[in-house]
């Protein structure tokens, strides 16, 4: 039985997992894939190639990187690759409707939530963000919405509460994978059937900024726990402290705001001595115990250290 023609869309570390999967699955002929062109990445802003670029040539696959996919070119050579199905993952680009008509079986999307919830550019911080209970990846078919598609189908999976992004991404990376696996020929048969999204519970999400890194000691201070591992390796999350800028880099949170002498209440901001180490008094009275920082221009230390090296720094105030 001759096997439907795929073509796969992405560019990021989360989707070569993904691609793998596709590449080695014996419902489909992988015939191209497609990723965004090479950025400036590093100090020397140097042209580099996505991490599905290089997935591509491990592979022996056609890759396509055009810069604007809606050109009529672009459009025009992925037709003439006649592909029967599409599979994206963290392509970055919007898909325009000409593509997406292309495949008899659609382009299908795996996508780091449980949609319609966190959809959008940045899921998975949204999920350590919003503390949620548990998180997955949904196949949904695309259409010209954002991620507004019907469902094809749905992998879930329980959340500890201490994920950062990095380890979140990987491990819904595997899952996405073996959801690829478990879905796409029951798709390709015909036994999926697409549901519409439901109406209710619908939140987006938007790209990262620098500014998003700010830790501000007004939040209380689960939410900033939760900012430091949702927002690393980018933006990273800092202080601007009496000692300079002080990336934070692991965090917990603290029970109360510990001893602040004379029956006084540090006001949020304050940093206090937290044992040996060193903590932030939130906004709700709870401490942020830092962890593991990194002052401007230095290395990474755990509290402790930092503190021995700037004893001054307990009883000043971070903002």
């Amino acid at each position: 039985m001759e096997r439907t023609r795929a073509i796969f869309f992405g560019s990021g570390a989360f989707a070569v997992p993904v691609l793998e999967a596709l590449g080695g699955s014996q419902e489909v002929a992988l015939v191209a894939i497609v990723t965004v062109p090479p950025r400036p990445a590093g100090r020397g802003a140097i042209a580099t190639a996505t991490p599905i670029a290089r997935a591509a040539a491990r592979l022996g696959t056609l890759l396509l990187a055009p810069e604007r996919l809606r050109d009529p070119a672009v459009v025009a050579e992925i037709a003439a690759l006649a592909p029967g199905v599409g599979i994206l993952s963290d392509y970055g680009k919007i898909v325009p409707p000409a593509v997406l008509d292309l495949p008899a079986h659609g382009i299908l999307n795996l996508h780091p939530s449980l949609l319609p919830r966190h959809r959008g550019a940045t899921p998975i911080p949204a999920t350590i963000l919003a503390g949620d209970a548990e998180t997955g990846v949904t196949m949904f078919r695309m259409d010209a919405g954002m991620d507004t598609g019907p469902v094809v189908a749905v992998e879930r999976v329980p959340l500890s509460g201490t994920e950062d992004a990095p380890a979140l991404e990987s491990a819904l990376a595997g899952l996405a994978a073996g959801l690829l696996r478990r879905a796409l020929g029951p798709w390709l048969r015909g036994e999926l059937a697409a549901v519409p999204q439901p109406s209710g519970g619908v939140t987006e999400t938007r790209p990262l900024r620098r500014e998003d890194g700010r830790l501000d000691p007004h939040l209380p201070a689960v939410v900033l726990e939760r900012q430091v591992r949702a927002h690393r390796p980018w933006p990273g999350t800092w202080l601007t402290t009496a000692a300079g800028r002080l990336a934070v880099l692991r965090a917990a949170v603290g029970e109360g705001s510990g001893p602040a002498g004379a029956g006084a209440v540090p006001p949020p901001g304050a940093l206090i001595a937290d044992g040996d180490g060193l903590a932030l008094v939130a906004g709700d009275g709870r401490l942020l115990r830092l962890l593991e920082v990194q002052p401007a221009g230095g290395r990474p230390m755990d509290g402790a250290a930092f503190r021995r090296g700037r004893p001054g720094i307990v009883g000043t105030t971070a903002a």
